[in-house]
C-alpha cells in the first residue's frame, strides 16, 4: 500500500472560505485541473482544458475569464493560461483534497466509477471530515494487518 502523507487542510479551507461565495464546484473543477496540468507542463490551454473536462472551448474560455476576474488565473491571448499564486495554492490543495478522498474510497474497496465518486464528494465534504479522513487512511497505511483483514471480511461479506 502506498504511503499516504498527512494531509494538511487549514489553508486550503482558509482559501476556499474566502473565495466561498464565488467559487462554484465547476470552477473548483477546472482550477484543479488546471493545477494538474500545470504540474508538468507549466501552463494550460484552453483547448486541452476543453477536451479534459469535456466542456466546448467556448464553455472554457468563460470560465477561465471568470476565474481571471477573481484573480485565480492569468490568462493571455492565444488561449495561454497560467496560476496566479493564490490560484495555485487552492488548486494545490484541490488535487490533495481530491486524491485523499479517493484513496479513501480504494481503502473502502470501491472500484467501480472512482473518480464519479470522488467527485460527488470532493466539493461538499468539511475540513473536520477531510482531516478524519487523513488520519484514517495514514492509519491504514501503517497498519497493513488491518487492510488485510478487512479485505476478508468484505469478500466473504460480498460473496453472495
Amino acid at each position: 500500500m502506498e504511503e499516504i502523507s498527512k494531509f494538511h487542510t487549514v489553508r486550503g479551507y482558509q482559501l476556499l472560505s474566502q473565495n466561498k461565495n464565488l467559487l462554484t464546484s465547476g470552477m473548483e473543477d477546472y482550477l484543479e485541473m488546471i493545477y494538474r496540468n500545470s504540474l508538468t507542463d507549466g501552463y494550460m490551454r484552453i483547448n486541452t482544458i476543453s477536451e479534459l473536462l469535456n466542456v466546448s472551448a467556448p464553455s472554457a474560455t468563460k470560465m477561465v475569464q471568470k476565474l481571471t476576474k477573481l484573480g485565480l488565473l492569468d490568462y493571455k491571448k492565444y488561449g495561454i493560461i497560467f496560476l496566479t499564486e493564490n490560484g495555485r495554492e487552492i488548486g494545490k490543495f484541490l488535487l490533495e483534497r481530491h486524491n485523499l478522498i479517493e484513496a479513501f474510497l480504494k481503502n473502502l474497496g470501491v472500484t467501480d466509477n472512482i473518480l464519479v465518486e470522488t467527485e460527488l464528494i470532493e466539493h461538499y465534504i468539511s475540513a473536520n471530515t477531510l482531516s478524519k479522513i487523513s488520519l484514517f487512511n495514514s492509519f491504514l497505511s501503517q497498519n497493513p494487518e488491518i487492510v488485510k483483514k478487512y479485505n476478508e471480511f468484505s469478500n466473504s461479506n460480498n460473496s453472495d
